[in-house]
């Protein structure tokens, strides 16, 4: 009876959308549906860019040039063609695709799956997040996909890639989530946060689709970890919860993506700090620096507290971490959970963008400085965040090198401490300190953790 029973309850609860296919046949009634429904929505991208020839020192000199002229180099700009993949995100146009395919083109092409063909333009793109939101000019009939939360994701699902690899065409492959929570492995500043799977993902995927067995979007594929170039099954996609906020950003009519500063340092609370500092368990955030200005810090967090959850979601890392509050989004208030002094507590913090206070008074060099195109600003909240400095430096930031500045050595997101023996807070000092003609100069620099001695003669 016990087992007529359990055959009976079989058959009367229909199989669902996460139940595992368990022969062939079952596998080719589950893919096949899925296909139909989400390929048309996942497109082929072709975007050209335009890139300015640069001529050396010696080719630009009117006595070397004759020697060392490149015969190429006299012609047009040269034109680079790439390409990658797409998803449809609402039947008016909305697509998401990598910033490394399209971020920098001049020229976009969106090919359907039906051979329709659209000109394409980025609304929104942000290269830290390796994402980019278009708009094609197309009717208001367009397949889409829809977004699934991916904290609802688990590992072991079925996914299916679907994208363009290697220009051939559409293709799709099939794999597992084999992990969540993966962050620093890819993206365009290796801070990203992602999911893992094993579905094949070779070059021109990038900007494709992941989905689910229900065929909803789970997250956009981004690149893989490889040594020869080809997909060795370690695959990465950037989670649909960003990707929904890229999008609400992008249809407020932003151009850059904006992200909530927290304005804080920390580390992961590995098993051997926990036991040096006396906790009872690993994991989550330790606070090792607050802003003046962090919202952390005005919510009560202090040095030395422990971040457990952001939006009620584990953190162990801070690219997790920025994830959450990204994809909370500006403006909200975030649920955070921390550890202090053994207590557990919970606060909600706000989620602000990096504030402009002090204001940056940005700089740029005269001709007649010892560094003509040199532009310089007001450390603040807002050039921390825009440069990734440490949030306890003091200076002038370099925004922008110009041509004098960048071959004495000098690079984007360096922070002059001293010139000539004066400590820097404001630009201006710098523009009255380097104006004409200056024999020598004595510059302290900051470069991420090293601080290095500069001199220069005039």
């Amino acid at each position: 009876m016990r087992y007529l029973a359990l055959i009976i309850a079989l058959i009367a609860s229909p199989l669902t959308a996460q139940q595992v296919p368990e022969n062939a046949a079952e596998m080719q009634m589950s893919f096949v549906p899925v296909v139909k429904q989400a390929a048309p929505a996942v497109v082929n991208i072709y975007a050209k860019t335009i890139r300015e020839v640069r001529k050396t020192p010696l080719q630009s000199d009117p006595f070397f040039e004759r020697f060392f002229r490149d015969p190429l180099s006299d012609r047009k700009p040269r034109v680079q063609n790439s390409l990658g993949s797409g998803v449809i995100l609402s039947e008016d146009g909305i697509v998401v695709s990598n910033f490394h395919v399209v971020g920098m083109a001049t020229e976009i092409r969106v090919v359907l799956n039906d051979r329709r063909e659209f000109s394409a333009r980025v609304l929104l793109g942000d290269e830290e997040s390796d994402l980019a939101i278009l708009k094609i000019d197309a009717p208001d009939d367009l397949p889409f996909l829809t977004l699934r939360s991916s904290d609802s994701v688990e590992v072991g699902e079925l996914a299916l890639a679907i994208g363009n690899p290697f220009g051939v065409g559409q293709t799709v492959s099939s794999g597992i989530v084999s992990g969540l929570a993966r962050s620093g492995n890819s993206g365009g500043s290796g801070r990203g946060y992602y999911i893992q799977t094993d579905a094949p993902i070779n070059p021109g995927n990038s900007g494709g689709a992941l989905v689910d067995v229900a065929g909803r979007l789970i997250g956009i594929n981004t690149s893989i970890l490889s040594r020869s170039g080809g997909s060795n099954g370690i695959g990465f996609a950037i989670p649909a919860d960003l990707v929904s906020a890229f999008v609400a950003q992008a249809q407020e009519g932003r151009s850059e993506f904006n992200r909530p500063w927290a304005g804080i340092s920390g580390q992961p609370l590995d098993s051997d700090m926990a036991s040096t500092l006396g906790f009872d368990r690993s994991g989550g955030i330790i606070i090792s620096g607050l802003h003046p200005a962090s919202p952390f810090l005005e919510a009560g967090l202090d040095v030395g507290d422990v971040i457990l959850t952001v939006g009620g979601q584990p953190v162990n890392t801070p690219a997790e971490m920025v994830y959450r509050m990204s994809a909370i989004g500006l403006g909200a208030q975030a649920d955070v959970s921390f550890s202090s002094q053994g207590a557990e507590k919970n606060v909600n913090v706000a989620l602000i963008a990096a504030p402009e206070i002090p204001s940056r008074d940005e700089v740029t060099l005269p001709e007649n400085s010892a560094f003509p195109g040199l532009k310089l600003a007001r450390i603040n909240p807002a050039v921390l965040a825009e440069l990734n400095l440490p949030l306890e430096v003091e200076g002038v930031a370099v925004m922008d090198t110009g041509a004098y500045a960048a071959r004495a050595g000098l690079r984007e997101g360096d922070v002059i401490l001293a010139l000539n023996g004066t400590n820097l807070i404001h630009p201006n000092t710098a523009v009255e300190l380097l104006a004409g003609r200056v024999r020598q100069i004595e510059m302290t620099v900051q470069r991420g953790a090293q601080r290095i001695s500069m001199r220069f003669r005039g």
